[in-house]
């Protein structure tokens, strides 16, 4: 992790710097989430970087050769067909 700083206005507001901003693709009306930790701190992210790190998480616990996409489909046409 790199050094970025940045200082709140009176109003509490932080300005991101430029560079980040570039280099996370962050425009004016990028939504960003916020999450905080139990020491306190932020965590500052795009709403793409949070699915990207919910996807790698779950990703984590998915055998390669199973698609849930795929076996999901297949429970569905079960229950339809059973009905």
């Amino acid at each position: 992790m790199s050094g970025l700083t940045s200082r709140s206005d009176n109003q509490g507001r932080l300005m991101l710097p430029a560079d980040w901003r570039r280099r996370n693709k962050v425009g004016p009306s990028t939504e960003m989430l916020l999450s905080e930790a139990e020491d306190g701190s932020l965590r500052l992210e795009t709403r793409e970087q949070a699915v990207a790190r919910a996807q790698a998480l779950v990703r984590r616990y998915i055998p390669e050769n199973v698609s849930l996409v795929d076996e999901l489909l297949a429970e569905r046409r079960a229950e339809a067909a059973s009905e």
